[in-house]
């Protein structure tokens, strides 16, 4: 079985892959503040809930966007597991051909979501990462990362409202049955969410153009991340919802680099 850990912001999605499919997967806060110890327990316990033994595990493939976790993540894996993990960044191969300004910048979590991407549909498209920042991302009919877009997440944009408005109410994200509130909560649903889905569907129109400009056929927009769900189900603009993309490439990438498993 192998180990797939994708380091965000707000999460650290673990998935465990027994050769054919991903058949477990949970979620750890992610604090840096944690030691290797601390995140075992945690591990451990969550295996021993799934039904799952640590000695099952004989790969493991890491991608981060938060370095400081790096230290504490990498020392729990090596003591746990005994297994040097693969970690996704310069000197990996992705099968990515990565065309911006400067590589080396581009998150780690994109590259995987372009590479699972593009493994399934082998076409241009137009990936769109929802979770503390939603990330834009265009990839080429030939299969070269172009570049794209950052965008604050919508739980950012929710919060930054909270905190700077004092008399607005914290709200639960969901989508308004109409546009038009008639109250402060509904008001507040319409702005954040129809208003957040609107610059979504504007990025994407954008990008669509500029590809289509250059020669590309028109994109195939693919959402994914923890909030993609209720993005999808209120707009046109997204074509297909794949929530597990980021551990799929994570996947993909292990076995392109595999050599032997322990």
């Amino acid at each position: 079985m192998i180990l797939l850990v994708d380091v965000g912001n707000t999460n650290i999605v673990i998935g465990i892959h027994d050769g054919n499919d991903i058949i477990a997967d949970f979620r750890l806060a992610t604090d840096s503040k944690k030691t290797s110890d601390e995140m075992s327990i945690q591990v451990v316990e969550l295996f021993r809930m799934n039904g799952i033994s640590v000695s099952d595990i004989t790969g493991v493939i890491i991608s981060s966007v938060v370095p400081n976790v790096m230290y504490s993540l990498e020392n729990m894996i090596r003591k746990t597991f005994n297994i040097h993990p693969m970690i996704v960044g310069p000197g990996l191969k992705t099968g990515m051909n990565i065309k911006t300004d400067n590589p080396r910048e581009v998150g780690a979590d994109r590259i995987v979501n372009a590479v699972a991407a593009y493994e399934k549909y082998k076409r241009s498209m137009i990936l769109v990462d929802f979770g503390t920042a939603t990330t834009f991302d265009a990839v080429k009919g030939t299969g070269v990362y172009i570049g794209g877009a950052i965008l604050p997440g919508i739980k950012i944009a929710a919060d930054a409202l909270f905190e700077r408005a004092a008399k607005l109410p914290r709200i639960e994200l969901v989508t308004p049955e109409k546009v038009i509130g008639k109250n402060t909560v509904t008001s507040m649903q319409s702005g954040i969410v129809l208003g957040y889905i609107g610059s979504i569907e504007y990025i994407i129109k954008l990008m669509k153009k500029e590809m289509m400009e250059e020669g590309e056929e028109e994109p195939l927009v693919i959402a994914t991340g923890g909030l993609s769900r209720m993005i999808y189900n209120g707009t046109d603009s997204i074509d297909l919802l794949e929530p597990g993309l980021t551990l799929e490439g994570l996947k993909i990438i292990y076995d392109k680099n595999r050599k032997e498993d322990r």
